[in-house]
């Protein structure tokens, strides 16, 4: 059976961890002194969160860091039950509380154990307190390492008492060399094209990043077209020529085909094709004030079409004002 990749390839110890050097740097100085305070560690999925707090552990204690660190999903346990504990009527077994496994003494010579909350951000209110009153107590024997996308959802008593650590997204040269390093350990022949397509769409995510490349290498068609249909996207030459199409030619009509093509033939969504087009207009060579335009014109096209509008009628009003806008004079 084959392991899914982004296990097999998560990082197990700080310096293999990308594009997060000013993190790893202050964690390690934390490890080398044999000390780890709270610490919460904010940012979008897939910078590499989950696995800092699985090498600290390992990089602390060892061969026995599994006896020292327990994970725990605050999304899918967002009440005070996973601070407290409560007995499962459906079981005989009762689910391990915060609480209770801070009680327990550590089986190491540092003194202390770690609580990893992934997704903290999404505990109530209730079970933030009394995460809070946890920590307070047990601080002398577990450390805690809360994870989430934004820091400003965890309660300030709970922030006064870590320090903050913000996880920026992966760049996509870094994206891209931890691919390479991927590809040479699975021996495959990707081509720089597939890369620049992989890490392009991946939008800083690493984790999303790997599961695409293993995705199309499992395809047995390792393209450029094959990496955007499995992000449900098309190449961003399609989208250049529409808005080069409306934009420099004023041509509505052929600009509306080249839609058609994008919702009809590759089956994109409105959403989809706003996000296509915003992508070639950041990098198309305009003049400040036509761009500004545009991104105003996309951000109430999007709006409309969420807010229940025909992509349809919304797609052809945009493809018209930049239209319009293309042909106002500099």
């Amino acid at each position: 059976m084959k392991e899914i990749w982004i296990e097999k390839y998560r990082a197990k110890k700080l310096d293999d961890i990308v594009g997060q050097e000013n993190n790893v740097s202050k964690l390690k100085s934390f490890i080398e002194r044999g000390d780890l305070p709270h610490l919460i560690f904010s940012g979008p999925a897939g910078t590499g969160k989950t696995s800092a707090a699985v090498s600290i552990a390992i990089e602390l204690f060892g061969e026995d860091w599994k006896q020292n660190f327990l994970e725990l999903n605050a999304s899918s346990n967002r009440g005070i039950d996973v601070m407290r504990g409560h007995e499962d009527r459906s079981s005989s077994s009762s689910m391990v509380s915060v609480k209770d496994y801070a009680r327990l003494k550590p089986s190491t010579p540092l003194g202390f154990k770690i609580v990893f909350l992934d997704e903290a951000d999404q505990l109530t209110p209730e079970a933030q307190a009394a995460l809070r009153r946890t920590m307070e107590i047990y601080s002398s024997s577990t450390r805690f390492i809360l994870s989430c996308n934004y820091s400003t959802q965890i309660i300030p008593p709970i922030q006064s008492r870590c320090v903050i650590l913000k996880f920026s997204p992966i760049s996509p040269e870094d994206i891209k060399k931890r691919l390479k390093y991927i590809i040479s350990q699975e021996n495959l022949d990707v081509g720089e094209d597939v890369l620049d397509a992989i890490a392009e769409m991946s939008e800083g995510d690493m984790r999303r990043a790997i599961n695409v490349l293993q995705t199309v290498s499992a395809s047995g068609e390792i393209t450029e077209k094959k990496v955007y249909e499995i992000f449900g996207s098309s190449s961003p030459e399609h989208f250049k020529s529409l808005v080069s199409a409306a934009l420099e030619h004023g041509l509505f009509d052929e600009a509306r085909e080249r839609l058609d093509r994008l919702l009809i033939e590759e089956g994109l969504s409105g959403i989809d094709i706003i996000k296509g087009i915003h992508a070639s207009i950041r990098k198309y060579p305009i003049i400040p004030r036509k761009k500004i335009d545009l991104i105003l014109a996309l951000a109430e096209t999007e709006y409309r079409i969420v807010m229940g509008g025909s992509d349809n009628i919304q797609l052809d009003a945009l493809i018209a004002r930049i239209v319009k806008i293309g042909s106002e004079s500099d």
